[in-house]
């Protein structure tokens, strides 16, 4: 730590035990006079006022139910709006007030789908209660409850309940049907998380980001609900504009500076910039604003790297970042924020990496930690499913080519407000690309292959994390890949964070991605749920795009001094090569693991196998060693994913070993052709003037319709030489070659090259040959 920060930690203990201490003196109660002194100086506030000071509590509600209907609107739904948007909802999705309403009476039923659960239920609705786990926290000083603890149950469910988002999706439903049961539900939870929580005590005054994202459910509640015609029987609009107050208070004084400067401190601005915007009738409303609007800009100056990703290198806390960019931003317009200039070019970036790393259904792959949360889970769409998010920041930065398909329904609540409205209209008016092309995100890491098929591969060559890497995974060089737009190579996903350590660090270990291990040891070693005793970090060494192929080569550093290297050849619609390289000296044994979706079905032999689900179709082959099929496998800790956080369900996990002195490979061909399907597949020497290359590689791959050759050569450094595989003679580094049945030879890919040979022939290098499907690129 520097001065600056052990001189922040200690005025946060200090502010602590201050609390404390009050707390141990008398326990702070939730008081409704309070709203009196919390209001603005303005003059509009005197009837609320004068009310409120002679305990005339429905009045004082009505007045600031008057005040939301009738005021320009502020936030993103408002009761001005609501006609325009069931014209729309309706209009776009006929089937939205069904689909709400089933929704909705679930949640009237008690049964609440949390993270990757689903049908939970809350005996008596227990705000303090882990129904999976039947564990409660103790009701303690906010600072003294030990969420992490496992015997306090998953912090995490609980907190997902008491983010109060189901009441977005009971909103909806209200202003779909008009069934007012929905309304009713939120005013009577709002009472009993009152009763519950009061100030300063227990696991949901613990985490100043659940507070922030409470308070944001809050400002949609009363987006939905306040209406000065609604004879409500209880000043429920004056009990939650008080208690939003408070945890707004809480929340600025123990921002996460040093102890979660993250996503965490990123949507703790986001909820004081957006609750100072879009509420002025309160005091501190000027105060916060500019407080999280400092957040918000210094963070995302901070945390979104110069290629758009988002330090934390996790898929699903990018998706965060984007969103609590985007809500900030809408906020900004419908404000007239000058700053909203700045949050649209951090919007634009953060979306355009989004937009690259999901695949053409707009699914981001699981890197990292995915606690499937989400900041508007307003229709109950699955975390990984960026569409909404990639939707509404196309119309909100003017970039068509963002959206995937057409626009959800989630859309149109988050751009309720008229100008977002057009906004959104424009957006999908304008032409659109296809789908982005191939390309890299180099300092964030992510190296991205697409193909007009649909195609979808994403390595994992970056930094191991931001900070203490608490959302990382030991992935280095990892991949994911969707063939045809269908997952096939997954990332296993998260299953939980603190209730069972071993299955935590079990689902972060290499050994559960799709890279190496040597030795049986992962590239980085856990030490706690969020924090890591060493670490590995990759880089690429060449990264290369073209027409018809791209190709990857890149090194961790995990475990040095020994080094796993890894190239990756993708020919577009047609093959994809993955050939680990194992060097620094002495035996060892090295294990690539390869994790299929389970909706794959799998015909395994021992160097080959055959994968089909419907709509899709490939195959794997490897040159040597053995295919070793592990499902469901407790004795490896094999063959499982988990979907969402919670859960863990059976998968296949293919496995190839080989142990020998190093230098030493283990090849990979996934083939994506049925119509030219792999007959067989053998390592090839690779030789040069001094004899065979140790550190070089070489396949034949035999198929139905021709006959392919790779090579990947690795020599001396500087030296610039020819190596000879077969007939083939060459200077490339990388190359792949196709013998057609009429021993025609077609180069197909040629990387860091001058000139190639077949026999007597030459190929030429540096112009398209005449094969139309496989000419050579790049």
């Amino acid at each position: 730590m520097d001065a600056s920060e052990l001189a922040w930690r200690g005025r946060a203990a200090a502010r602590v035990m201050r609390e404390r201490a009050r707390q141990a003196i008398a326990r702070e109660q939730w008081n409704r006079k309070a709203l009196g002194r919390i209001l603005g100086p303005s003059a509009a506030w005197t009837a609320v006022r004068d009310a409120v000071a002679g305990g005339r509590w429905l009045d004082a509600h009505v007045g600031l139910a008057r005040h939301v209907a009738s005021s320009p609107q502020r936030f993103l739904v408002a009761p001005r709006v609501r006609p325009d948007v069931l014209r729309r909802v309706t209009s776009q999705f006929p089937d939205a007030a069904g689909e709400a309403a089933g929704r909705a009476n679930r949640i009237l039923g008690g049964d609440y789908d949390l993270l990757g659960y689903r049908g939970l239920r809350f005996p008596g609705l227990d705000w303090h209660f882990d129904p999976v786990h039947d564990r409660r926290p103790p009701r303690r000083f906010w600072a003294d409850v030990p969420y992490l603890d496992p015997a306090c149950g998953d912090h995490k469910i609980i907190w997902e309940l008491n983010r109060h988002q189901h009441w977005l999706a009971l909103g909806r439903a209200y202003w779909l049907t008009g069934d007012r049961r929905y309304r009713d539900h939120v005013v009577a939870q709002l009472y009993s998380w009152l009763d519950a929580n009061p100030p300063l005590a227990g696991v949901n005054w613990a985490s100043m980001l659940e507070l922030g994202l409470r308070c944001v459910s809050w400002l949609w509640a009363v987006g939905f609900f306040a209406e000065p015609d609604a004879a409500d029987e209880s000043p429920w609009l004056v009990d939650l504009l008080v208690a939003l107050d408070r945890q707004l208070t809480h929340v600025e004084r123990h921002l996460s500076y040093y102890f979660s400067p993250n996503t965490h401190l990123l949507g703790e601005g986001l909820a004081l910039y957006v609750a100072g915007r879009a509420l002025p009738c309160l005091d501190a409303s000027p105060r916060r604003e500019a407080i999280g609007r400092r957040i918000l800009m210094g963070e995302i100056e901070r945390q979104v790297l110069s290629d758009g990703g988002h330090c934390e290198r996790s898929m699903h806390y990018h998706r965060y970042a984007l969103d609590f960019c985007l809500m900030a931003l809408a906020v900004a317009r419908i404000t007239r924020d000058g700053v909203a200039t700045e949050l649209e070019h951090a919007a634009a970036r953060l979306a355009d990496a989004a937009r690259l790393l999901a695949d053409d259904a707009g699914r981001l792959p699981h890197l990292g930690d995915d606690d499937a949360g989400a900041l508007v889970p307003i229709a109950g769409r699955p975390a990984d499913d960026a569409r909404d998010s990639l939707a509404v920041a196309a119309a909100l930065v003017g970039h068509p080519n963002l959206r995937v398909g057409p626009t959800p329904e989630e859309a149109l609540w988050w751009l309720a407000h008229p100008s977002l409205a057009i906004a959104l209209e424009l957006s999908c008016a304008a032409p659109r690309r296809t789908r982005p092309r191939s390309r890299a995100l180099p300092a964030t890491g992510y190296y991205v292959s697409r193909s007009a098929a649909g195609d979808h591969l994403v390595i994992d060559a970056g930094p191991h994390g931001y900070m203490n890497a608490g959302h990382s995974h030991a992935d280095a060089l990892s991949l994911t890949f969707a063939a045809r737009g269908i997952p096939l190579l997954i990332d296993p996903g998260t299953a939980c964070y603190t209730t069972d350590g071993e299955l935590r660090d079990r689902f972060r270990s290499t050994a559960l991605h799709n890279t190496a291990t040597i030795d049986s040891r992962p590239q980085s070693v856990p030490l706690g749920p969020f924090h890591w005793a060493r670490t590995a970090d990759a880089a690429a060494r060449r990264w290369h795009m073209a027409a018809g192929f791209d190709y990857f080569d890149g090194v961790h550093d995990g475990y040095r001094p020994l080094e796993h290297r890894r190239h990756v050849l993708v020919v577009h619609e047609d093959l994809a090569i993955v050939a680990d390289l194992f060097d620094g000296g002495g035996a060892h044994k090295a294990a690539v693991h390869w994790h299929i979706d389970p909706r794959w079905r799998l015909d395994p032999g021992a160097r080959h196998a055959t994968m089909s689900t419907a709509g899709g179709w490939a195959e794997i082959a490897i040159p040597a060693g053995t295919l070793e099929p592990f499902t469901a496998d407790d004795a490896t800790g094999l063959g499982w994913h988990s979907p969402a956080y919670g859960r863990v369900e059976p998968a296949t996990t293919l496995r190839i070993v080989a142990e020998a002195n190093t230098p030493f490979w283990i090849v990979t061909v996934f083939g994506l052709d049925p119509d030219n399907q792999m007959l067989a597949v053998e390592s090839l020497p690779v030789w040069a003037e001094a004899g065979v290359l140790q550190r070089s590689t070489a396949l034949r791959i035999e198929r139905t319709e021709a006959v392919d050759y790779f090579l990947v050569a690795h020599p001396t450094e500087g030296r610039k030489a020819s190596w000879r595989v077969a007939e083939i003679e060459t200077d490339a580094r990388v190359l792949y070659g196709r013998l057609h049945r009429n021993r025609a030879f077609t180069l197909v890919a040629c990387v860091d090259g001058t000139y190639a040979r077949f026999g007597d022939r030459e190929i030429a290098v540096g112009r398209t040959s005449c094969d139309e499907r496989a000419a050579r690129w790049g």
